[in-house]
């Protein structure tokens, strides 16, 4: 028995250093890691749009606020505002025409009243980005308004992988 133990465990060594070697970590000019590229497929839409409902609708819970539901239409001109930051190249509230996010909610048809816009400007996926903002009192304050009940949640990736990430938190009439 103590035999066949030791045969096993030597095999599973051999088949352990068997295995792919990692990739070489690839490094910055500032010898920093470069950014793991979060790349996103339309297939990938609605899982992380609820991904990010749950995340918030978790944070909302803990702080005693009420779940949010996610608008079609917040989603509209949360996507709007995301490709023109990018083709502005900066993360800002107005667009391009001037737009403020209460005219952008106006157009894409929600009814109901703008009570905050997060934005940002990275490499990262849904939860990092989702993290960094509930790290941040404006934003995170956004996010646990009292009197939200409707979320959008949209992005625009660059071919180069950034995303520009745009969350809006509404209240319905």
């Amino acid at each position: 028995m103590l035999r066949q133990f030791s045969v096993l465990s030597l095999c599973l060594m051999i088949l352990t250093a068997c295995g792919t070697p990692p990739a070489p970590v690839q490094l910055a000019a500032d010898g920093k890691p470069l950014p793991t590229v979060y790349r996103i497929s339309s297939a990938d839409t609605a899982t992380i749009q609820y991904r990010v409902l749950d995340s918030v609708n978790a944070f909302r819970r803990t702080a005693g606020k009420s779940p949010v539901a996610l608008n079609a239409n917040l989603n509209a001109a949360a996507a709007t505002h995301a490709l023109d930051m990018h083709k502005q190249n900066r993360p800002w509230h107005f667009g391009s025409d001037g737009s403020s996010p209460l005219e952008r909610i106006g157009r894409a048809g929600y009814e109901g009243s703008l009570l905050g816009e997060n934005i940002s400007e990275t490499y990262e996926g849904e939860i990092p980005t989702l993290a960094a903002w509930m790290n941040r009192e404006d934003t995170r304050d956004v996010i646990l308004n009292e009197n939200a009940t409707d979320l959008g949640i949209s992005w625009f990736q660059e071919d180069r992988g950034k995303l520009w990430w745009v969350l809006l938190l509404a209240q319905r009439n």
